[in-house]
């Protein structure tokens, strides 16, 4: 084994200048790709950790300032920032108190709002989750389009050091003279590292981005629920309200 890894090495030190260069190339595609990894799978993981645990504490709170107050707390969880961000709209309205009522909209002239102001103001909540769904669908897919670039091109920036290779390797017979598997050989092995360096840069980086996602496309159809849930909460709540003063 060590001599096998000594001969690659050696392979590679003594293969040619654009050779060289696919390889450095293929190495910065390399060391980006597993950053980006790394870094995207613990925070996917504490996402799913924190948001299971916000959503679980959600549904057994008594009222809507516990569970900000916790949200607050779970800086990694997409649901619980979507959730401030409705809360916090709610609060811009004038739709909720610090008991986390729905009392009626206050509205110009001293009158009572209808059922139907009420909704409108739902309407901005609404408007509101949505933008912040889009906006934590973007944060988590931030970088991860670049190991798709890394899957799809590297193969083909081995193959262009391969084929260069290969083609310095046939210019180098023809100046010799001589076609045998000694003088061959050497220079077509030293080529074919770039497109051995290309699969194993582009395979982790495709098997990491189909991974990353999924779990994403997973997290987006639970802040879509999160956010219809939030809605029919308040709405059930404000006919609640309404009902109370009738």
């Amino acid at each position: 084994m060590l001599t096998e890894n000594i001969g690659v090495i050696h392979m590679v030190l003594n293969a040619g200048l654009m050779v060289k260069f696919v390889l450095l190339l293929l190495l910065f595609f390399s060391i980006t790709s597993w950053a980006i990894m790394i870094t995207k799978y613990r925070y996917i993981r504490r996402a799913f950790r924190q948001s299971a645990f916000f959503t679980d504490f959600f549904w057994k709170s008594r009222n809507l300032s516990d569970a900000f107050l916790k949200a607050k707390q779970l800086h990694s969880s997409p649901i619980a920032r979507v959730f401030r961000i409705g809360y916090v709209e709610l609060k811009k309205l004038g739709m909720i108190s610090a008991d986390s009522e729905l009392p009626p909209l206050d509205v110009s002239e001293g009158g009572s709002p209808t059922l139907g102001m009420k909704f409108m103001g739902t309407d901005n909540v609404k408007r509101a989750l949505r933008r912040a769904i889009n906006t934590e669908v973007t944060r988590m897919t931030q970088m991860v389009p670049f190991l798709a670039t890394t899957g799809n091109t590297a193969p083909f920036i081995g193959l262009f050091g391969t084929v260069w290779g290969i083609m310095n390797s046939f210019h180098g017979i023809g100046q010799r003279g001589s076609a045998s598997l000694a003088v061959v050989a050497p220079g077509i092995s030293e080529a074919l590292i770039a497109t051995a360096a290309g699969l194993a840069v582009a395979i982790p980086a495709v098997i990491a981005f189909n991974y990353f996602m999924n779990k994403i496309r997973i997290i987006e159809s639970e802040l879509q629920s999160f956010s219809a849930d939030f809605l029919n909460i308040i709405e059930r709540d404000i006919l609640q309200v309404e009902e109370k003063m009738e």
